[in-house]
């Protein structure tokens, strides 16, 4: 019973998140609240025997939101020269550190690593005033980044010349536009299926609709057409020029959100103009399409091990240790 009701508070988190799409509706968020009571009990159950955890929060760069974050930490001493650290980003617009990452951040302590994985503004779970603060590609790449910050602050066991930055889809979109502004602050970064240009996507896939949900308080200052500028320096396709850092990307001929027609230029781009920095892979067909790399098990959060996903984050991880150097795996 207690694995069946961690799928529904899973699927329950889903549907409040998907229903804030629209500007006519309003999201229910004392059940939000709820739900992210529960999500953090789970991530604290999961933890157990893993890693340590911690929920924190920190006061953005930018110094107008207190951002809330999880922290992982591996078990053990602290070796001579100290822990690397992963700035851990979490998909959707209206999204939070999911259940399903959790295999993958225990294999990350497992490997060594200090994860931060921070609720960027505009996630869900933390009220409608968080809610309401959504400002895409552009401040919730500072909450992003100051977890570096609070990295060299507060956790004096990470080497703070090892620290890299990894997300998924949106969240992979504010890892590109964070070591793109940020070129020295990050040491290795992975983005995967990742959203990378705006004036594509949104053409694409209906102005309005888009619109409301990825800017309903009128930040970019029209559509595309009135204000490409605008949209160009929220997409990463267009700031390939700046990378100076080992980069992976990860993209899916059969990704049905972020479509091949919208990443496949972003890989061509790297390929072309950073070719002694990037390594990219696309998946000519992977079981999930968009979410190929991060399917589990609703009920023990296993992940399935299909080709494609063992392949993907076997490369992650061997592309991450080699600028970073993670200690080895340790048993449980």
């Amino acid at each position: 019973m207690r694995h069946l009701c961690i799928g529904l508070f899973a699927v329950g988190i889903a549907a409040l998140s998907s229903s804030a799409a629209t500007s006519d509706q309003t999201p229910n968020f004392e059940g939000q609240l709820e739900l992210q009571r529960h999500t953090d009990e789970r991530w604290r159950a999961a933890s157990a025997g893993y890693m340590l955890m911690e929920k924190i929060s920190y006061r953005s760069r930018v110094g107008d939101l207190d951002i809330p974050a999880f922290v992982f930490i591996p078990f053990g001493p602290t070796p001579p020269r100290g822990r690397p650290a992963l700035v851990w980003v979490h998909e959707d617009v209206r999204g939070h550190l999911y259940e399903h990452y959790i295999p993958y951040i225990r294999e990350a302590t497992a490997r060594g690593y200090i994860v931060i994985a921070p609720e960027y503004r505009g996630s869900i779970g933390y009220g409608r005033a968080f809610y309401d603060a959504i400002d895409y590609g552009g401040r919730e790449v500072d909450d992003v980044v100051t977890a570096v910050d609070v990295l060299r602050r507060r956790y004096p066991q990470v080497d703070c010349q090892r620290i890299g930055i990894i997300g998924w889809s949106h969240g992979g979109m504010i890892a590109l536009l964070s070591v793109f502004r940020n070129p020295s602050m990050f040491h290795a970064a992975a983005a995967i299926v990742p959203v990378s240009n705006l004036i594509d996507r949104v053409e694409r896939k209906g102005v309005d609709k888009q619109l409301a949900l990825i800017d309903p308080s009128n930040r970019f200052g029209g559509p595309p057409q009135a204000r490409p500028e605008v949209y160009r320096e929220r997409s990463p396709l267009f700031q390939v020029d700046k990378l100076q850092i080992p980069l992976l990307v990860h993209i899916a001929r059969n990704d049905m959100d972020v479509n091949i027609e919208e990443d496949l230029p972003l890989v061509e781009a790297l390929r072309a103009h950073k070719a002694d920095l990037a390594v990219t892979k696309v998946y000519d067909h992977p079981m999930g399409g968009h979410t190929f790399d991060r399917r589990v098990s609703r009920t023990t959060w296993e992940p399935e091990n299909n080709p494609d996903q063992l392949d993907s984050w076997k490369r992650v991880w061997r592309f991450f240790d080699r600028p970073l150097g993670s200690a080895p795996m340790l048993s449980h």
